[in-house]
């Protein structure tokens, strides 16, 4: 009786051992955030902005500077998120040249300086605020009534997104020269 109870004791302890490591070798890397699947919950920031045909080309600035998974993950942040005629109105080949691969830094530059890890609404801004933006320079808040603007660009419309807030504005915002 005690051998029989030993060799399920041993069965139950191996079979219900940690699989042997995997051989990450041959493997593709393992994907971040952005690629979890969820089509009940709310939407993360990128999702969002993916979801919006009035930001293509801020998702194309995003995927370009390799921020797609930072910016999915949970946060919390708040992105003021400029519409695509915003990148238009930029001197001719500013975009293009940002998109560029060896111009990754500065594009990271670019985007960090519309992004602040806070989650923010829109009715929380008060005038002469001054938000610390990511790329550690700051962005001033200017209030009129229910008319909010940052660093004198107005914000337009504000999502809630599951890590945050994004606030649609009309301009990009350039963070100032050092």
């Amino acid at each position: 009786m005690k051998r029989a109870f030993l060799l399920v004791l041993v069965g139950l302890v191996v079979g219900c051992g940690s699989p042997p490591p995997a051989t990450t070798e041959g493997q593709a890397p393992a994907a971040g955030q952005s690629s979890v699947q969820d089509d009940v919950s709310q939407k993360d920031i990128v999702k969002v902005a993916v979801g919006s045909p009035d930001h293509t080309t801020l998702v194309k600035a995003v995927q370009a500077a390799g921020l797609v998974d930072a910016l999915s993950n949970a946060g919390p942040f708040t992105v003021f998120a400029p519409v695509n005629s915003a990148f238009e109105a930029l001197p001719a080949g500013t975009v293009e040249d940002l998109l560029k691969p060896e111009n990754k830094d500065k594009l990271k530059t670019v985007l960090y300086h519309h992004v602040t890890t806070s989650a923010l609404a829109a009715e929380s801004f008060t005038d002469g605020q001054t938000l610390g933006m990511v790329d550690g320079t700051s962005a001033a808040i200017t209030r009129s009534g229910d008319e909010v603007s940052i660093d004198g660009h107005k914000i337009l419309g504000s999502v809630k997104a599951s890590n945050g807030m994004v606030h649609v504005i009309d301009a990009v915002l350039l963070p100032p020269a050092k």
